[in-house]
């Protein structure tokens, strides 16, 4: 699911990849699916679909998961190891360059637009919602999450409430609340989406 840029890997392996290491590492804790889903505030029957490769996770979802079973996001990655720099800011992203990070699943792809660091507390991406995505199931995190759609629409639904936004449009959720995110358009969308606390 994560892949140095340039590095092409299709999204079904990327996906079971994941799947497997999050029920690798469940059993090596010693925990149930229905204790993990419980922690992580998922459901058992999605959560176990994840597991055989068969659904993946909004990266919020993942990162519940992964909190869940005591570890790092980025440990759920095989072919990821996080770099860590001692005195990131001032960082400039640059609109020619690719960025170190990209993060793909079968919906979303994310580009990290900052450096890996300890003390950051947002996290920037660029994500791009494929056309056509399926309903995920609702989800809560912690902090905030803010999104600024650049290209396409997107529905959001925000405890049982739609929001469709377009270009321009943005949105800032208090993301304790239940919410998820759909494409039903036959067009990518593109979003800056901000939230707290970092991930990686």
């Amino acid at each position: 699911m994560v892949n140095r840029v340039g590095v092409e890997s299709s999204a079904e392996d990327e996906i079971a990849a994941v799947g497997k290491a999050i029920r690798t590492l469940r059993k090596e804790k010693g925990l149930s699916l229905r204790e993990l889903s419980r922690r992580a505030g998922l459901s058992t029957s999605f959560l176990s679909m994840v597991e055989r490769g068969r659904s993946s996770l909004a990266l919020t979802s993942l990162n519940n998961v992964a909190k869940a079973l005591d570890t790092d996001l980025a440990d759920l990655f095989a072919s990821e190891r996080k770099v860590r720099v001692s005195h990131p800011l001032p960082h400039v992203s640059r609109a020619e360059e690719d960025g170190q990070l990209s993060i793909a699943s079968s919906q979303r792809v994310y580009k990290v637009l900052s450096p890996r660091a300890p003390g950051l507390v947002f996290e920037p991406l660029l994500v791009t919602v494929r056309p056509n995505s399926d309903l995920e199931e609702p989800y809560s995190h912690e902090g905030e999450e803010f999104a600024y759609v650049i290209e396409g629409e997107l529905l959001f639904t925000v405890d049982g409430e739609e929001y469709r936004l377009g270009p321009g449009d943005s949105i800032h959720l208090l993301p304790t609340v239940p919410h998820a995110i759909r494409n039903d358009t036959d067009e990518p969308a593109k979003v800056l989406w901000v939230l707290t606390p970092r991930f990686i």
